[in-house]
């Protein structure tokens, strides 16, 4: 039986991971309370759920976790709001709800054979993150080609997943730059902005897909290299998760165009945004 959309199914946070020196960003692992709510929170990269607080409202967080972890589901989250704050004020052992998973995933099926590239920045790395966990699965790493992921961050204090990007650094099936802005003075790694980088690295456009998240403006600068690449616009997806509301099309608020952004996206092709209004 399908689960009531509007009901949040219970969960307790098992682990919280403080995931940058602001403390303003943390990883909150759930665990479902009744397998029943597990089995029925079935989702792919790139999706999203609305976490909420009973008595003081809920927030729509792109899942940050891969489904080839079937254990648990996380959220990393920062503290911005009424429902954020109280998140981040809560401790492990308690319980909260959440509702979803909620709208269409990365294009996975269409990934499949080519090779893939990946560009993200600040905290909208999460979902990618879900996206190269799964793709690095070794039930799933033969079904893609070479996979290529730039991220970058302001500063080395703001970077996300620290452990699991020298990981990915040190594996000879994804070649992972990450990069900051400004480094200090125990940063050792590369400096420079992301689409800079993207220039530098210059990933090859022939049969590839590029899937870019992050901040409007890294995004708008990020966008004319990947066409100077020979990367089209069928083959560039981004994701509207700063449009995400209710997350079921009832309120509205998502809405562009002739699109729902919390039922139709949030990912979408730039081929496919062309056709909406420029509002987005």
């Amino acid at each position: 039986m399908m689960q009531n959309p509007y009901i949040p199914a219970p969960v307790e946070i098992v682990k919280i991971i403080t995931e940058v020196d602001t403390k303003d960003i943390k990883t909150f692992r759930f665990r479902f309370l009744k397998p029943a709510d597990r089995e029925a929170f079935s989702y792919l990269p790139g999706q999203f759920a609305e976490l909420s607080i009973f008595g003081r409202g809920e927030s729509p967080i792109g899942i940050a976790s891969s489904p080839t972890d079937p254990d648990y589901i996380e959220f990393t989250v920062q503290k911005a709001g009424v429902v954020t704050t109280e998140l981040h004020n809560l401790e492990e052992g308690e319980v909260m709800g959440v509702r979803g998973p909620l709208g269409n995933s990365w294009p996975l099926d269409y990934l499949k054979g080519k090779n893939v590239v990946l560009v993200g920045g600040g905290f909208a790395f999460t979902t990618i993150r879900s996206l190269i966990k799964y793709m690095l699965d070794e039930r799933h790493r033969s079904d893609y080609g070479k996979i290529t992921a730039v991220y970058g961050a302001r500063n080395p204090g703001l970077l996300l997943y620290r452990d699991e990007l020298k990981e990915w650094e040190q594996r000879d099936d994804i070649e992972m730059f990450v990069t900051v802005d400004k480094g200090d003075e125990n940063w050792q790694g590369r400096e420079g902005f992301v689409p800079t980088v993207c220039q530098e690295v210059a990933p090859d456009s022939d049969n590839a897909v590029a899937l870019i998240c992050g901040p409007p403006v890294m995004i708008r600068f990020t966008l004319p290299v990947f066409y100077e690449l020979g990367f089209s616009k069928e083959n560039i997806y981004t994701s509207l998760e700063m449009r995400m509301k209710c997350g079921i099309g009832k309120c509205g608020r998502c809405n562009v165009g002739s699109k729902y952004v919390c039922k139709d996206g949030p990912v979408f092709s730039l081929a496919e945004l062309e056709q909406l209004t420029p509002e987005y």
